[in-house]
């Protein structure tokens, strides 16, 4: 179906929704929070759960003091003592690097305070600081600059470095990135994150315009130097001891040589708590082991500006596509198409995941959806009015040409471009003494005569199936059997003859007001006829010609000189018997020679009386 849709409409359409993408992509390239992050992490737990688990790496394990080492120790917090010797059973199992996930603030039993900081200044570590920020800061698109930062005891940050432990979470709470590095008021700081990494490689990474230096290569980052987390698995996928297991051990513990360290809190009612796509609780501890095995293994999502653009190119496009789609193709197929694209970008993103690209599956949804919705809409309205546009123009051809035609030219534009022959019966039907009456009763009456005429010719003609194919003053021509013919049509033919003839007697010529016609008269053939288009290019008409419509013409001349009122042909009256219609009495028939033809016709004639009779009969 063509589309209804004016192109300004369309256009301006199309702009609109281009804006609608447009402004989504901005907020998207701008990091910022949306209600689209909703739906994006439903779809990014999607690919997650579709890639399924995967191995951490090996250098990276976890050391908690959870619910058992409470138990056995007695207390909570760990007094610091208890930590120091916690940590220095760590540097002897052979790690490489140890990295503290737990908030070592204020001063308490000096000698323990002291112990711990001697056990810290022999080994590579890195303790943790948090940052605090005012409601709405910190978020994913920007470089985090806390109004203030909670560090550890001095003594204990002289003996090990400090970093941040904030991570950036989602509006569900699970957190999908962790920043790099903070703006605090005291000048930038790292996470604990990319410390410990740079504890374990030896070298801390510096940063670059889009991401770290790692080695030789790269690492590109997400805006604002976060880094996009790709978990592993539910809880304890990475290596895990319980420092209960620490303390017990009198010899170094395996499990932990060469690696690198993550101390931290698991216990119940203790440390924080995070839900993950594989674990609706996972230790904070564990949401940052992730991201320090992510920069160890090269396993983190990449997500940059770069793929940013690729998320906003897509929604505009597949926003424009759509649109595109639902206002030139038939509706249905153009609804198929803009759903098969967005089903497309779908299947993309998730074989990119495959290979650690977070595409954006939201965005396309949010910019299109709404924006074809709102133009397939716009079309139905266009499309109603113009099918009750068509409709109206149909009913009003329709009045001009029969609706049969109408709706067979409707349903085939190319019927009878190429002429057809076929049998049908012909049926003329005319006033004798019209040409006086309408001199007599004027140009208003005549008209108002004529329209009562054609109705009861109408109306009689199509209760038998026949088609009026011209109107021509005070005389009628039908077709029976156009513009498809069946074994029917002569009986149709025949009894239309008798029923129309009675119907005008009766209700038209009695009527005082045109008693000036003098006689109705029926000629009815049947064979051959051509339907053809005729008239100019640009203005035709259905005609059916040929001997058949001359023949049925004259025999209104036959009845016309032999004061009849219904002239048959023989070949009508044998076509009807066949059909059904049983002519009684049939009157003889007279071989008669028609003007113009050197065959003459075998002609059945029925006068006034005889014909109302054979009416009344048939109708009965």
């Amino acid at each position: 179906m063509k589309t209804s849709l004016p192109l300004g409409v369309i256009a301006a359409a199309l702009i609109v929704g281009a804006a609608w993408a447009g402004v989504l992509g901005a907020i998207h390239l701008a990091g910022a929070a949306s209600p689209i992050d909703r739906l994006e992490t439903t779809l990014l737990d999607a690919r997650i759960g579709w890639v399924g688990r995967r191995p951490p790496p090996d250098d990276v394990a976890i050391v908690v003091i959870d619910d058992p080492t409470i138990t056995a120790v007695g207390r909570y917090p760990l007094d610091r003592g208890t930590l120091a010797d916690i940590v220095d059973r760590i540097r002897l199992s052979g790690a490489r690097a140890l990295a503290i996930d737990m908030l070592l603030v204020g001063e308490t039993d000096p000698e323990a305070d002291a112990a711990l900081a001697d056990a810290l200044a022999r080994f590579p570590a890195v303790i943790a600081a948090a940052a605090q920020f005012e409601i709405g800061e910190g978020a994913a698109g920007a470089v985090p600059a806390p109004g203030d930062t909670l560090t550890p005891l001095s003594k204990l940050a002289a003996a090990a470095n400090t970093a941040l432990v904030n991570v950036a979470a989602d509006a569900g709470g699970t957190p999908r990135h962790v920043p790099m590095v903070f703006d605090t008021s005291s000048g930038p700081m790292p996470s604990i994150v990319l410390r410990a990494y740079g504890l374990y490689t030896g070298e801390m990474p510096p940063l670059t315009a889009s991401g770290l230096r790692l080695g030789s290569g790269e690492l590109p980052l997400d805006i604002g130097w976060h880094l996009p987390l790709n978990y592993y698995g539910p809880g304890k996928t990475i290596t895990t001891i319980s420092a209960l297991e620490i303390l017990r051990e009198p010899a170094p513990v395996e499990g932990l040589s060469g690696k690198l360290v993550m101390l931290g809190v698991t216990a119940t009612g203790v440390g924080d708590r995070f839900t993950t796509p594989f674990d609706p609780i996972l230790p904070g501890v564990e949401v940052l082991a992730t991201g320090v095995a992510n920069l160890l293994d090269g396993s983190s999502l990449r997500r940059n500006e770069t793929i940013r653009r690729i998320d906003v190119t897509a929604a505009v496009v597949i926003t424009l596509a759509g649109m595109a789609a639902v206002a030139f193709l038939p509706l249905a197929v153009g609804s198929a198409v803009a759903a098969i694209l967005l089903f497309a970008w779908l299947a993309v993103i998730s074989m990119a995941f495959s290979h650690v690209f977070w595409l954006n599956g939201a965005l396309p949804i949010v910019a299109s959806v709404p924006a074809v919705a709102a133009l397939t809409v716009l079309r139905q309205v266009f499309d109603r009015r113009s099918m009750r546009r068509m409709a109206m123009a149909q009913d009003a051809l329709g009045r001009f040409q029969s609706a049969k035609i109408s709706r067979r030219i409707a349903e085939d534009p190319g019927f009878l471009l190429e002429p057809r022959e076929q049998q049908a019966a012909i049926l003329f039907i005319d006033l004798a003494g019209y040409t006086g009456l309408s001199e007599r009763i004027g140009a208003r009456s005549t008209r108002d005569l004529l329209k009562s005429f054609h109705t009861i010719v109408v109306e009689e003609a199509e209760r038998r199936n026949g088609l009026v194919m011209d109107f021509m003053g005070d005389g009628v021509m039908v077709g029976f059997g156009i513009p498809d013919g069946n074994p029917g049509d002569a009986a149709n033919a025949v009894a239309a003859a008798f029923t129309m003839l009675s119907a005008v007697r009766h209700r038209l010529v009695t009527d005082d007001v045109v008693r000036g016609i003098e006689a109705v008269r029926v000629g009815v053939h049947y064979g051959a006829v051509v339907l053809s288009r005729l008239g100019h290019e640009g203005h035709q008409q259905i005609a059916t010609t040929g001997d058949c419509v001359n023949v049925a013409s004259r025999l209104l001349d036959i009845a016309r000189s032999r004061e009849a009122a219904v002239a048959l042909s023989a070949d009508v009256v044998r076509a009807a018997v066949s059909g059904g219609v049983i002519l009684s009495p049939q009157p003889p028939l007279d071989t008669i020679a028609i003007r113009g033809r050197r065959q003459p016709v075998d002609v059945a004639l029925w006068s006034v009386a005889e014909a109302e009779r054979q009416a009344e009969r048939l109708v009965l």
